[in-house]
């Protein structure tokens, strides 16, 4: 009885061992999923897309605009680019769980001419910071 129950549990753990995916199978599932559903609402956004570097860790997202490469454009979306990011978060298209695996992830947001408008990477310090920006928000937002 004893010895059924040992093979039993070696039978269970292989099994369970087979089912758990590895980060870079989580990572190419992740950066499919993205380049088949992933949709960024915005001014002037034409397409995006993600691409993965299983050696690095990393997955690049790239959002593509029609927009000029120029000092306003720059500004502006430097400044927007950490809400776009929360959005992003909130959305899944960057996966917290992948960050929590040591995964970063290097968003691009691009003029026509694929000039950097706005890029970040996104790691777990990076997180942390967009997320307590996001409950001071709504702590000042609750105030009003």
């Amino acid at each position: 009885m004893r010895k059924i129950t040992q093979i039993a549990f070696t039978v269970v753990v292989m099994l369970l061992l087979v089912s758990c995916k590895n980060t870079k199978q989580k990572i190419q599932e992740h950066v499919s999923s993205y380049n088949n559903s992933s949709s960024i609402k915005g001014t002037g956004i034409t397409s995006t897309t993600a691409k993965a570097f299983l050696n690095d860790n990393k997955i690049e997202i790239r959002i593509e605009t029609n927009l000029e490469e120029n000092d306003t454009n720059k500004q502006t979306y430097k400044d927007s680019f950490p809400d776009l990011l929360k959005e992003m978060i909130k959305n899944d298209q960057i996966s917290k769980e992948l960050i929590e695996e040591g995964v970063k992830f290097d968003v691009y947001f691009l003029a026509y001419n694929n000039a950097i408008l706005a890029q970040q990477i996104v790691d777990k310090e990076e997180l942390a910071v967009l997320e307590n920006a996001g409950n001071a928000n709504e702590k000042v937002t609750a105030k009003l």
